[in-house]
């Protein structure tokens, strides 16, 4: 069979995070406007070329499920045995008849082997097209037995046993080299625990027509630039316009507080000033460029142009209902972190009208309970709770807006898993908040540059950087995120995202 025609993509969402009923609905859409198997034909191609192109020819043994994925399986299976490769299918179940998986079961001629455990053993590669991204209940144990005999694996879509909305592992699942999916990515593809068990991720091309995107309006988007783009300094720039970021400043932890100031200060703020009352030497101590003022919370709001603070770096939990209340009492803009964090855990009502909270995993079941399935459905709850952006911190950190806009960002390194990155991180995006940039878009920034600056700082101290060294990096991140989101225009332009 010659090779199917795929046409060239035209960019749409290109950020975006395809749910598995998102999948769905676009994949109805085009058997409207395609032959029923057109799709499954371009998407078993595209996962036999990526094979060829990585392996050289081998024992394969196809393991297909009965539905969709299945027949994805039956054309993998199909094009590797014409290119001259010994392949074998293992069917889990024969697919419904009459739907487009049945018939390219059909037009499968090779050898059908049983679905055992001995018979996955004995072949060199196997491509899992069990169940793909729609797995919403555990894999059975005798089925996970089996694809857990396997020596290397290819999945189709998604890892059987990887949920493809949450990356939740449902029952068992089995490490792969990598996995081939198509149109845009599965938020399953970059969440943990899920992520690390596709391996490569491949995302082909199959020829999605552009009319099947009509009525589609992705919930989850991966965190790049391009999403989102920062404000750009002009001649006519001075210091109010680049914003003011304030602090509230505690007795006992001024350390936290001056590294959230640095954060503001190295990601652009026009002016940072921390508000520390009786504890002002402490700050005075520290960065001259950095403004300390002595004069009661209460004064110092009358400013006007003071509309962004942080809350909760270096405060107690007495030092934060001495100020919290009065921040949002004047409508100031409120990021909250660490100790606002711990005295809202206490009752959740005391973090009402806050802008964005910035929690680690931790902290986050404190204020909002445990986290049982989606993170994402989880964060995305806490948003609406308490109607602030919730940035659930970790190495894939979710960006909620109560809106329903959620984010994933993966661009990051282990290098931040130091006590203090945190507090750089709410410095960061708040000079993009003093800035004027949308609450989620200057969360979702503010969390992409502060990974680049851990990377960055990685790469400068051996991987093990200091939190005093994150702030370094951070103005040639700023430049690195303009340019790439400049990039991502340009090619959205030009229809040549993929």
């Amino acid at each position: 069979m010659p090779s199917p025609e795929i046409s060239s993509p035209v960019s749409r969402h290109p950020f975006a995070l395809l749910l598995p009923e998102e999948s769905d609905r676009m994949d109805h859409a085009a058997a409207a406007i395609l032959p029923s198997t057109r799709l499954m034909e371009n998407a078993g191609w595209a996962v036999a070329r990526v094979i060829r192109n990585r392996f050289s020819p081998c024992r394969v043994t196809v393991v297909c499920g009965p539905g969709n994925n299945g027949g994805d399986g039956y054309v993998v299976a199909r094009n590797l045995a014409q290119w001259g490769w010994s392949v074998r299918v293992a069917a889990l179940a024969a697919p419904k008849p009459g739907t487009p998986a049945a018939e390219m079961a059909a037009c499968w001629t090779g050898p059908m082997v049983p679905f055992t455990a001995e018979e996955l053993a004995g072949a060199d590669l196997v491509v899992d097209a069990v169940f793909g991204s729609g797995l919403k209940r555990p894999v059975a144990d005798d089925v996970a037995a089996v694809l857990a005999a396997a020596r290397e694996v290819v999945a189709i879509d998604m890892p059987s046993g990887v949920a493809g909305a949450s990356g939740e592992i449902l029952g068992k699942a089995r490490a792969c080299a990598f996995t081939v999916t198509f149109v845009r990515p599965r938020p399953g593809h970059v969440l943990q625990p899920g992520a690390e068990l596709c391996g490569e991720v491949i995302c082909a091309d199959i020829g999605m027509p552009d009319a099947a995107w009509e009525g589609i309006s992705p919930v989850v988007q991966h965190n790049e630039p391009g999403l989102w783009s920062l404000p750009v300094s002009g001649d006519g720039d001075y210091k109010y316009r680049r914003g003011v970021v304030s602090l509230c400043g505690g007795a006992e932890m001024p350390g936290a507080t001056r590294l959230s100031a640095r954060g503001a200060r190295r990601s652009g703020a026009g002016l940072v000033r921390i508000s520390a009352g009786e504890g002002a030497p402490a700050y005075r101590l520290g960065d001259p460029g950095l403004i300390v003022d002595d004069a009661p919370l209460s004064e110092l709001l009358k400013d006007a142009r003071r509309k962004v603070w942080i809350c909760g770096p270096g405060l107690t939990e007495d030092e934060v209902a001495a100020t919290l209340p009065q921040l949002l009492k004047a409508d100031r803009i409120v990021l909250a972190d660490a100790g606002a964090l711990a005295w809202g855990s206490q009752d959740l009502s005391r973090l009402k009208g806050v802008a964005a909270v910035t929690p680690h995993i931790g902290e986050f079941r404190k204020l909002f309970g445990p986290v049982e399935g989606s993170r994402l459905d989880a964060a995305l709850t806490a948003a609406r709770r308490i109607n602030a952006v919730v940035v659930m911190k970790g190495p894939d950190t979710i960006i909620a807006a109560p809106d329903g806009r959620l984010a994933i960002n993966t661009h990051a390194s282990s290098a931040l898993a130091t006590a203090g990155s945190g507090d750089t991180l709410t410095g960061v995006i708040a000079a993009l908040l003093a800035a004027g940039m949308d609450v989620w878009e200057g969360c979702c920034a503010g969390v992409w540059l502060h990974g680049e600056a851990g990377i960055e700082a990685g790469k400068a101290h051996g991987g093990w950087p200091l939190a005093e060294d994150l702030d370094l990096p951070l103005g040639p991140a700023r430049a690195t995120a303009t340019r790439l989101a400049r990039e991502a225009g340009d090619k959205k332009a030009t229809g040549s995202l993929l």
